[in-house]
């Protein structure tokens, strides 16, 4: 069974706990023993894995994401404005 979720996000580089809407898809297939694969078909998103317990490791790791590949840089080839996104995706 697929099933698709539309997500809004409210920022160029955000973290979003997809958690709930992820149980409700899983629920609503009446699939009581399975695997649940979820699958990010855009290049500029990603899917992680986190406990949720400190609200504090979203902006650690967007911070560090940003460190890591900046929004401006010279050496980007791809120039469409969104390279950084390719490269902490």
């Amino acid at each position: 069974m697929l099933t698709t979720l539309q997500l809004t996000t409210r920022s160029r580089n955000e973290i979003l706990d997809i958690t709930p809407q992820v149980a409700q898809a899983v629920r609503n297939s009446g699939i009581n023993d399975g695997l649940c694969v979820v699958y990010v078909p855009h290049t500029t998103a990603a899917v992680t894995i986190n406990e949720n317990a400190d609200p504090d490791v979203k902006h650690d790791l967007l911070k560090k994401l940003a460190e890591l590949a900046p929004k401006h840089e010279s050496y980007y080839q791809h120039n469409e404005g969104n390279s950084d996104s390719h490269v902490d995706s």
